[in-house]
């Protein structure tokens, strides 16, 4: 059991007070067998009235209004968790999944729906080429948890990682071009090359733990800001994380907070304001995640 503290502070500031629209944040899990919220707290400026809901996919979010008008729109969320991530490092595929290509059992077909789809054009087939010399490199020749796993690998090796604050996300075709890209861009990769194949997959926006800011050894990258990986559904093992910024397959150092069909379902924080563009000066985001084992502060 791993004890995390993750405190997450979004700032927008304008040069002239302005009016607020709606706010929708995404930023406290839910309790599951991997994840249990042991506080949260939420604190905005200024003033608003939150209320909470769950949305299509069962996340919670907060809807937040506000009534005053102001120079500086803050959001800072602080929530502490006890993360039990698996330490199989076999899945339990089922025999019949454990090759591609498979099918998925006709009883859960109509549930994974759109998982399974892919969403962006691939006139060119360059998507499905790129998948399919993954799929057949001489230490995966098909099997299913060897692609995967090399898949999330070769994104972490061949792709040089950027930051960019910009909404949005490049497609699949734009990330092998340039090869390059930001957490959110390689797992939209990563989602339509497992789609390509058959696979159902899901979008996750949460944090990433970085032991280095305890002191510890660690090689990982996208730390300090929201994060983005990728859950793959296989029979028998159930929605597997995969992070493939870190070449990573598992939940450790992963504090899933949405998970979504695409990426536009789970932005951590959105919304509108009354005014002109030339008022707005910009956003800040500051994520600071920091396990409290490190820290000493577990009993």
């Amino acid at each position: 059991m791993q004890r995390l503290s993750v405190k997450h502070v979004t700032t927008y500031n304008y040069k002239q007070p302005v009016q607020f629209g709606e706010h929708r944040l995404m930023i406290r899990p839910r309790d599951s067998h991997d994840v249990r919220l042991l506080s949260a707290t939420l604190s905005i400026e200024p003033q608003a009235n939150v209320r909470w809901l769950y949305d299509v996919f069962g996340n919670s979010v907060a809807i937040t209004s506000f009534e005053t008008a102001a120079e500086k729109l803050c959001f800072s969320s602080e929530i502490i968790i006890d993360r039990y991530p698996s330490l199989n490092h076999e899945f339990g595929v089922e025999p019949y999944a454990s090759r591609i290509p498979f099918s998925y059992p006709l009883s859960e077909v109509p549930d994974l729906g759109r998982t399974i789809e892919r969403h962006y054009s691939d006139p060119d087939r360059a998507v499905i080429e790129w998948t399919r010399r993954v799929l057949e490199h001489p230490e995966v020749d098909g099997d299913t948890e060897a692609f995967l796993r090399r898949l999330s690998q070769t994104i972490q090796q061949d792709f040089a990682y950027v930051v960019r604050h910009e909404l949005g996300v490049q497609t699949p075709i734009e990330t092998l071009e340039k090869n390059s890209g930001t957490c959110r861009d390689y797992v939209v990769l990563m989602m339509e090359a497992v789609r390509s194949v058959g696979l159902a997959a899901r979008f996750v926006s949460g944090y990433l733990y970085d032991p280095a800011i305890d002191g510890g050894e660690a090689d990982i990258t996208g730390a300090g800001a929201t994060h983005a990986w990728v859950q793959i559904y296989l029979p028998g093992a159930g929605w597997i994380e995969f992070d493939p910024t870190n070449g990573g397959a598992g939940s450790h150092n992963l504090v899933p907070i949405a998970v979504a069909r695409e990426p536009a379902q789970a932005i951590p924080v959105s919304g509108t304001f009354t005014g002109k563009p030339e008022d707005y000066l910009g956003m800040d985001v500051e994520v600071t995640v920091r396990s409290l084992n490190a820290l000493g502060d577990v009993a």
